[in-house]
């Protein structure tokens, strides 16, 4: 029996793509790196977390916290996805609902804050409050540990290939979202700052759709009843 639902915040609910590779291009910049094209980024960067893209670039702490304070100054080239505000407010009608994302804790903050999402979830996890952000399981479980629900009992929601292995580690359902999935993701510059494991592996997930307002007519939902 469904009792949860989890959500991935990039590429599913937001796209920040554009306000990330503005800010990972600008911390290049700033810190003598020759600059990417948005095509680069997306293979490099777009899922693992800002540590992983930091040592790729040979890039400190430092580095990282002026990508994440820029991508703060260009919340507004963010993109809150159609249906977005419908769908959550449907599906917590009738279910706990939380947010597990890798994107660090005050750029969550902003963005919540900036749509007015906050009022939406029970619980919010970000890549600040676990020792390893997805595609470890950790975040996954902590979430479902302070809605008091069990894994198996939980669907999370995610389009790239961390969050299909943090959810399905964890025991959960695992529904990805977006053509193809992972096509949207989430930024490993800090952003949906996505873990940086290997994600060239096929995990088998139990479902795909297309767009978040799918969920809405998924028979194991049952949000029309």
């Amino acid at each position: 029996m469904i009792e949860a639902v989890l959500f991935d915040l990039d590429g599913v609910i937001i796209n920040s793509f554009e306000s990330w590779y503005q800010a990972f291009n600008a911390m290049l910049r700033r810190y003598g790196k020759e600059e990417i094209s948005r095509e680069e980024f997306r293979v490099k960067c777009w899922g693992p977390d800002l540590k992983h893209n930091l040592d790729a670039w040979n890039l400190d702490e430092e580095a990282g916290h002026y990508c994440i304070d820029k991508q703060l100054e260009l919340v507004e080239l963010i993109e809150l996805f159609p249906d977005a505000k419908e769908v959550l407010s449907r599906i917590r009608h009738k279910y706990k609902v939380g947010l597990v994302t890798n994107t660090p804790k005050k750029n969550v903050a902003r963005i919540l804050e900036h749509f007015q999402l906050a009022r939406f979830f029970d619980v919010v996890l970000t890549g600040d409050d676990v020792h390893e952000g997805k595609p470890n399981a950790e975040m996954v479980i902590e979430a479902c540990r302070r809605l008091k629900v069990k894994p198996e009992n939980v669907i999370l929601v995610g389009d790239t290939e961390s969050d299909f292995q943090a959810g399905k580690s964890a025991g959960c359902t695992v529904i990805g979202i977006g053509t193809g999935a992972g096509a949207g993701a989430g930024v490993g510059a800090g952003v949906d700052a996505k873990s940086g494991a290997n994600t060239d592996i096929d995990i088998e997930i139990d479902m795909y759709i297309e767009k978040l307002n799918e969920l809405l007519s998924l028979a194991s939902l049952a949000l029309n009843r």
